[in-house]
């Protein structure tokens, strides 16, 4: 079971927070190198057992669905590797949020005016840079 480092309470059935699964996976699938099984996926991840092996494979199938993940099939089983990192993922987040909008100039208008000034000034830099 998994401390808690701040109070030294278990975590096991604490809610993770929203992308936190995916950007684990992910990780877990760039880090191996090679497309791994759901099974293994969900050893390596939480290799202490309260990760579901269907909570593993619902996710990497979101992940394929949006193309963050590539599967072939191995028998009866797939086999899943990563095609992006976490990075991607919310760039692809952010991306289908602001495709959901009308006014895309007030959205983006408005997300610049919410950034941090070193954020909005890296913004700056690499747009001058493409």
């Amino acid at each position: 079971m998994n401390e808690d480092p701040a109070d030294g309470s278990p975590d096991q059935g604490r809610r993770r927070r929203p992308g936190e699964l995916e950007a684990a996976i992910l990780a877990t699938l760039r880090d191996a190198g090679r497309s791994l099984t759901p099974g293994q996926v969900r050893d390596l991840v939480d290799p202490e057992g309260g990760l579901s092996y269907s909570a593993v494979v619902t996710t990497l199938v979101r992940l394929h669905r949006r193309k963050a993940v590539a599967r072939r099939r191995e028998g009866r089983a797939y086999r899943y590797g990563a095609l992006t990192d976490a990075a991607g993922l919310v760039a692809q987040r952010m991306s289908a949020l602001l495709d959901a909008e009308d006014d895309r100039a007030t959205v983006l208008r408005r997300f610049v005016g919410e950034l941090h000034p070193g954020d909005e000034e890296l913004l700056r830099r690499l747009l001058a840079d493409e």
